[in-house]
């Protein structure tokens, strides 16, 4: 699966949060996020025990606990990539893979930009049990609000809304520094510690998938 990486660049994770955090308009011509690219040595596969300490946030997870396999997924919400994943192969793996017993999943949030990560925010403040179909719901009409003329903002808003959002709660929580920071750190200890420079990322238990297309792809690595 063909990769959207990391843009290099001088600007820092502060820079890009009080640009956000700036007004709901600044949202659409924000700073690019930029982190240092990622040490040769970290490019491969990596410790389970690493990969699976928790951070500020909580893990958003499918599937059961006691799982024989492991898959996380670092995902950037404007990714075409990560699109197509969560559109075209996500589902069939969950029905296959996550449903049955097989995978618990894991996705990291690991934003390309400030529209992404503004994105995400708004699946965390949706609520956990929401999540996923929130994510599912963006990734599914990214076209529309990611890419088209004009702000995203009013599209954002909407898809919110039919969410079970307010204006009040879209706003403040765009403006919500600590689940920002928390996202931030998410996608910084993924660059720095396991080489994550580029999405989708997959981790299944612990190595370090490449060129993945397909649940049969995903299958050929799983333990049992």
């Amino acid at each position: 699966m063909t990769a959207t990486h990391l843009p290099h660049g001088p600007a820092r994770a502060r820079r890009f949060g009080v640009a956000l955090l700036m007004g709901l308009a600044t949202i659409a011509f924000a700073f690019t996020l930029a982190l240092p690219p990622a040490q040769a040595q970290k490019t491969g596969d990596a410790s389970m025990e690493e990969l699976m300490k928790t951070g500020p946030l909580p893990e958003m997870v499918m599937g059961a606990k006691d799982a024989p396999n492991v898959l996380i997924e670092y995902s950037s919400m404007t990714c075409p990539h990560c699109a197509n994943f969560h559109t075209k192969v996500l589902p069939d793996l969950k029905k296959k893979l996550i449903d049955t017993g097989k995978v618990r999943y894991i996705i990291r949030e690991f934003p390309l930009d400030n529209l992404a990560a503004a994105a995400f925010m708004l699946a965390r403040c949706v609520g956990p049990k929401k999540y996923f179909a929130f994510v599912d719901a963006l990734y599914a009409k990214q076209e529309d609000w990611a890419f088209s003329p004009g702000s995203p903002v009013p599209k954002l808003e909407k898809m919110a809304k039919q969410a079970g959002m307010s204006a009040d709660r879209f706003k403040s929580c765009l403006q919500d520094q600590k689940l920002l920071d928390g996202i931030l750190w998410v996608r910084e200890r993924g660059n720095k510690t396991f080489g994550v420079n580029s999405t989708p990322t997959f981790f299944l238990n612990g190595k370090r998938l490449v060129g993945v297309q397909s649940v049969e792809d995903f299958a050929k690595h799983l333990k049992n």
